[in-house]
């Protein structure tokens, strides 16, 4: 028999290390695992048993302290402790999360984004529509935590535009609209925009490069951590 512990506390891909760490450690407070007011694992035994650096894990609890689920303590009897009174993410914004909803609206934009990308990678791409990627891309890079949600979705928008099709412009747009009202429900984690900024530079080189298949992979993995987080927070 293969514990809560255990299933939890396992090797997350390394695709999305920090996202999935993230939804490991609330998964285990979420479901008492790790109880109110008890203590994690200590930082190298994580480490270990989720097979990710301690960089990493230490930018998960920090993420986690942030939004108000642990507390480190520091001393002999030290270390990172589950909050008694845990917040409530369905106070973010008015009305319950329907799960049904969350999942229907990450498969959609699953299906939707990583056939965008592919298609964009696929066409031979004019230099205005090169120009209007590399700039969303390079808008979104720069963008502070006020902005980043809006030139976020510019970039998704963009690689949906540069496929040519109006149809699938249209529904990557109202896909994101949904997605967007769920991200408003979680906070934004500064590591995991670093991470959606380099996959997002790794998605626009694939369909630069013209390579559908690296294309709807790297847009495959960048959905994943997103899909991750919201699920952690939200699910």
């Amino acid at each position: 028999m293969v514990s809560a512990n255990e299933a939890l506390f396992r090797p997350v891909r390394a695709g999305n290390a920090f996202e999935e760490t993230v939804e490991r450690l609330l998964q285990a407070i979420r479901l008492g695992v790790v109880g109110a007011g008890d203590r994690l694992p200590s930082e190298r035994e994580l480490a270990e048993r989720l097979g990710v650096s301690r960089v990493t894990l230490r930018e998960a609890i920090r993420a986690l302290a942030d939004a108000g689920y642990v507390e480190s303590r520091r001393g002999r009897y030290g270390g990172t402790f589950v909050n008694e009174n845990l917040p409530d993410p369905a106070e973010r914004t008015a009305g319950e999360v329907d799960i049904a909803g969350l999942e229907d609206t990450l498969c959609l934009r699953q299906v939707l984004e990583t056939g965008a990308a592919e298609a964009a990678a696929a066409r031979t791409l004019s230099q205005s529509d090169r120009r209007h990627l590399s700039g969303t891309l390079a808008e979104a890079a720069a963008a502070g935590l006020a902005d980043y949600r809006r030139k976020d979705s510019r970039l998704h928008l963009a690689i949906a535009e540069v496929t040519a099709s109006g149809s699938l412009t249209t529904a990557v747009a109202d896909a994101r609209t949904r997605v967007n009202r769920l991200l408003d429900r979680i906070p934004l984690l500064e590591p995991n925009l670093e991470h959606s900024n380099a996959q997002h530079e790794a998605i626009v080189d694939a369909i630069l490069a013209g390579d559908p298949v690296a294309a709807r992979q790297a847009m495959a993995e960048h959905i994943e951590g997103t899909a991750s987080l919201l699920r952690a927070f939200l699910a």
